[in-house]
């Protein structure tokens, strides 16, 4: 049975970012095939949730590489995938764990 994919305010708020920067460095065509390779890597996720390595066991904190620039962070909750945030590996990676924590308040699931 497939688990049902929830996605928090902030990874819905950094896939926005990352389609509009395709747009506009790398034209409609990137962001679409960037948008496809994620849904399509959601509909595998749901069927096998554990498809990704175990990031944080404490906080059951999953990570697939979507891209070779970006990273996905979830976890699997009460019955359901809540996507945590796409990461651009561009970055520095203390921001990772400076900004994000890997943690969410309960207002973002």
């Amino acid at each position: 049975m497939a688990l049902a994919i929830v996605w928090s305010k902030r990874a819905t708020l950094r896939f926005d970012h990352i389609i509009s920067f395709l747009i506009d460095e790398w034209g409609e065509k990137s962001a679409r095939e960037f948008t496809l390779k994620v849904f399509d890597f959601l509909d595998t996720l749901a069927e096998f949730p554990e498809i990704g390595s175990l990031e944080n066991k404490e906080k059951n904190i999953r990570g697939f590489t979507i891209a070779k620039q970006v990273n996905l962070y979830y976890r699997v909750k009460d019955e359901k995938i809540v996507l945590i945030i796409f990461f651009d590996n561009r970055q520095n990676p203390k921001k990772k764990s400076r900004n994000s924590e890997y943690t969410l308040s309960t207002d973002q699931e």
